[in-house]
């Protein structure tokens, strides 16, 4: 009888071993039955892999699609009927209010918005059921001081006067304590001067006035009032929030606000504020029509990542309200630029948020009860009370409180850590050194995709005529950052399967019962087996630090845990160690991956594409950032969720025969992106998505008999102004040499010209800092008049390393308009903005509380020359168009807008100081 070889006994001896050699289905193998047999190595059809990619990749932008670009079908106001809301009827509004201009705080545009707004109310009194109050007044708001000291206010106290504001109260006839409780929409009509603010936020005045002609046909049967107030100021430091709570009766009864806002243009209207009572969010998951908001938009507001703030902040905190903060985001480039206008406002942006709103308030204006802004204090001060939420393809939205978050997140965290325990201590040494080795292949992972996205962020600005040349053209990133990324994961993880595999042919070789080829096949599995339970570890590391810190969107690692590690356990696990190793199932990483796609994907390039519009503004102090660096923070957040997201797909790449595939089409796809970036076939920006500049015409009697004039031209959009100085050509000169100190912000990099800058103002528009008296006694006190003459927006910045406090007076009634008291300072210095209507007052007196003993630096911070020798730095702003200026807007290139902020001066500023030694 012939002997049988050992690999046939073995396999006759344990048929599971068998069996696990006869794979099939997506592997091609041949079942040797000697050694001397030559065996195919077992691979997975490229086509497979290629597959799941393009699925995955399929999968996740329509979820972007549905979840954020599908809009309801906009209603003409038939179709809505009296008690609906008609979109066709809003944008009647938004078309009105747009067609005025830009109109800021203290123009004549801005009186024409309010009279319009104020008779659109009117005509919704007149209208309203029999049953119904509708109360309108036109509220002008006294001098008043905002001394918020928290993130964008910190350093900074704001001050205004002669604001308009147009309130509507709403309320049932018959119900006599209506008045005590009323919940509060909120919304502004001014604008920056730079743009007609459709989105921001002529829309929401739209949506506003659409809604209350709805609310009032229905509120007879309401419990609680429900005051819409459009106010104006918010866009010079949210002055009209924080004017009605402090000076409107009205303000008294609010136990709930809602605020709408804007930083793009149209699209859905999403919650990225709520609570801190989560009793509004709860009520508005469960009616809202189509859902829409993020926790995770909420932690990066309030980390301060988001250079911003709504009136909403004035609600919390200084009225001490919880409510919803709602705000349209498509389009974020067009922020305060010329591009926020009628035409790029999509169709069913206005319907998607008057639906919800409507629905919303009907179900909270009829509720028995409002909750009071001292319910659950305690546990909202723990942070237990506060609300979770997200939405699923904006039609289901999922609330639950971050106590039960605690709840869930302790439990996966600790059976997670108990299931690695088990599995280390039944497969002993090898597991554990297994274990970290496919942990190494993670952080290889990161460092190479990583590494190569942000080399290619460094270079970007040495090839192209723009340090961020995607700007206009999201996509770029995809063959420019997102096509490393993938080349640097994969060769990173590749190189840890390659370790991973050493050591478990290691293991392996004395398992001498088997043959070579069946052990080469067992390692292979093995390895990716722990590359793909090691992609289950990242996300556990971020589950517990984001348990620790309480951070919300810690939901997101949970979902990319949880479905994976459940579908390897039941497909795939085993606790036996005698069982060899499988190749991975198909079904495993379409089961796994299905949830997190579904409730992840459309947040991530949400947040991509809103990281990449925010580059437009992001250089605060023009010529400080850096050119690379928005384009590294673009690269970093690619790389990274290319790492977290794909860590389970890129196991399956090994035994597939992809990889050359992928490097080489990776490449093609950068190298097409390269080409289109230096030929200039894709622009940075075009004059749809254009980039944010300024021209001032500016005239500095800093220190000086005579004053000198020029006009100044910078840009919020780092790189430099080379391009738009050739097309405007009216020799200006540009570089680093002349440093423009705005008070708010400093001007490092800009473009400037002395010629025929003579016209378009006078020296008696010159503002004044006056020492009035200098009392040297036990306390220094000395008092400072200030004559803005014809502005009333201008911004002083105070030096508080030799002042200690100060105190503003209005000369013309002598009031106090901001009393001594405890200040915050940045960099040494507090600055005062001040904004208000024609009738604000311009003659003020300062008072200065001198440090006991003040610090004289010589040498700045940064190493440039020091400039703590001011005591006092004061700019005025004139919204005035000079000739000069003129000329230079007429030749400004299509693919360049005007920029507007609080702190940035109009088209005219006058600058002057007063020395410490005066």
């Amino acid at each position: 009888m012939k002997r049988r070889s050992d690999s046939e006994r073995s396999s006759s001896a344990d048929p599971k071993q068998g069996a696990s050699q006869r794979q099939s289905g997506e592997f091609n193998t041949s079942e040797g039955r000697t050694p001397n047999v030559r065996r195919k190595s077992p691979q997975r059809s490229r086509f497979v892999w290629l597959t799941l990619f393009v699925a995955i990749v399929y999968s996740s932008w329509s979820v972007y699609h549905y979840q954020y670009q599908s809009l309801p079908l906009a209603l003409t106001a038939e179709q809505a009927g009296k008690r609906g809301f008609s979109e066709a009827q809003a944008l009647n509004h938004v078309k009105a209010l747009t067609e005025l201009g830009p109109h800021s705080v203290g123009s004549d545009a801005l009186n024409l918005a309010v009279q319009y707004v104020l008779a659109a109310s009117e005509e919704i009194k007149k209208t309203a059921h029999w049953e119904v109050d509708v109360e309108v007044e036109f509220f002008n708001v006294k001098t008043g001081a905002n001394l918020m000291d928290g993130g964008l206010f910190n350093g900074r106290t704001l001050v205004y006067s002669d604001l308009d504001h147009v309130i509507l109260r709403i309320l049932p006839k018959y119900v006599s304590r209506a008045k005590e409780n009323a919940v509060l929409v909120s919304s502004h009509i001014d604008t920056v001067f730079s743009t007609g603010g459709a989105g921001d936020c002529s829309s929401c005045v739209a949506v506003m006035l659409e809604l209350a002609r709805g609310i009032s046909q229905w509120a007879h049967g309401f419990k609680h009032a429900v005051i819409f107030l459009f106010n104006t100021g918010e866009e010079e430091g949210l002055n009209g929030a924080h004017s009605f709570v402090t000076q409107h009766p009205w303000s008294k009864s609010v136990r709930m606000a809602i605020d709408l806002e804007a930083m793009g243009i149209g699209g859905k209207s999403s919650i990225f504020q709520a609570g801190p009572n989560p009793w509004a969010i709860e009520n508005f998951a469960l009616v809202a029509k189509y859902p829409s908001g993020q926790i995770i938009a909420q932690d990066l507001f309030s980390s301060g990542a988001i250079k911003s703030a709504t009136d909403f902040q004035v609600y919390k905190e200084v009225a001490g309200l919880s409510g919803l903060d709602f705000a349209y985001s498509d389009n974020t480039a067009v922020y305060h630029t010329k591009n926020d206008k009628f035409e790029l406002l999509k169709s069913g942006s206005l319907q998607h948020l008057g639906e919800n709103m409507l629905a919303f308030l009907l179900q909270i204006a009829r509720s028995s009860d409002l909750p009071k802004s001292s319910e659950m204090e305690d546990e909202e001060n723990t942070g237990q009370n506060n609300a979770i939420f997200f939405d699923i393809l904006g039609t289901y939205m999922i609330v639950f409180r971050q106590r039960f978050a605690n709840l869930l997140n302790n439990s996966v965290i600790m059976q997670s850590l108990l299931i690695w325990a088990t599995s280390m201590l039944i497969g002993g040494y090898p597991a554990a050194v297994s274990f970290a080795l496919s942990s190494l292949s993670i952080i290889l992972t990161w460092v190479f995709a990583v590494g190569l996205a942000i080399l290619v962020a460094f270079t970007l600005p040495l090839i192209s005529s723009s340090p961020a040349p995607y700007i206009a053209s999201p996509w770029l990133v995809f063959g420019l950052f997102a096509a490393p990324a993938l080349v640097g994961a994969l060769t990173g993880q590749y190189f840890g399967y390659l370790v991973l595999k050493a050591y478990l042919s290691k293991v392996y070789s004395n398992r001498r019962q088997l043959s070579p080829i069946l052990r080469a096949d067992s390692v292979k599995f093995e390895a990716e087996r722990w590359l793909y339970k090691a992609g289950s570890i990242q996300w556990l590391v971020l589950l517990i630090l984001g348990n620790y810190y309480k951070i919300g969107s810690s939901y997101l690692a949970l979902v990319w845990l949880v479905p994976p590690a459940f579908a390897y356990g039941l497909l795939e696990a085993t606790l036996s160690p005698t069982r060899l190793p499988r190749p991975l199932k198909l079904a495993t990483l379409l089961m796994g991956s299905a949830v997190p796609i579904l409730i992840s994907a459309g947040n991530f390039i949400r947040l991509g594409d809103t990281i990449i519009a925010t580059w437009v503004r992001f250089d605060r102090n023009p010529g400080s950032t850096p050119e690379w660096l928005g384009n590294v923070i673009v690269a970093t957040f690619i790389a990274v969720v290319m790492c977290l997201t794909l860590v389970y797909l890129l196991s399956y790449v090994h035994l597939s025969g992809v990889k050359r595939l992928i490097i080489l089409s990776s490449c093609l796809l950068f190298a097409l992106s390269l080409i289109l970036v230096k030929s200039g076939i894709v622009p940075p920006f075009t004059k749809d998505i254009a980039r944010a500049v300024n021209v001032v015409h500016v005239v500095d009697t800093s220190e000086k008999q005579e004053p000198s004039s020029f006009v100044s031209i910078f840009s919020a959009t780092p790189g430099k102004l080379t391009n738009e100085i050739e097309h405007i050509n009216e020799g200006f000169i540009c570089g680093r040499d002349k440093v423009v100190d705005f008070v708010t912000f400093s001007v490092k990099y800009g473009c400037w010209a002395h010629k025929d800058t003579e016209g378009g103002w006078s020296k008696s528009e010159l503002p004044l800092l006056h020492v009035d008296s200098d009392t040297r006694g036990n306390k220094r006190i000395t008092q400072v008049s200030i004559d803005t003459k014809s502005s009333t927006r201008w911004s002083l910045a105070i030096n508080f390393k030799e002042i200690e406090d100060f105190a503003l007076e209005d000369t013309g009634n002598l009031e106090e308009i901001v009393p001594a008291g405890k200040k915050s300072n940045v960099d040494g210095w507090h600055i005062i903005q001040f904004s208000g209507g024609k009738k604000a007052p311009t003659k003020l007196v300062l008072t200065l509380f001198w440090r006991e003993k003040s610090s004289r630096s010589t040498d700045r911070l940064d190493g440039g020359k020091d400039d703590d020798g001011l005591l006092l730095k004061l700019r005025t702003d004139i919204n005035r168009v000079t000739p000069r200026v003129e000329r230079v807007l007429s030749k400004l290139p299509p693919w360049c807008s005007l920029f507007g902020k609080s702190i940035s001066p109009h088209t005219l500023a006058f600058l002057n100081s007063l020395p410490v030694n005066f």
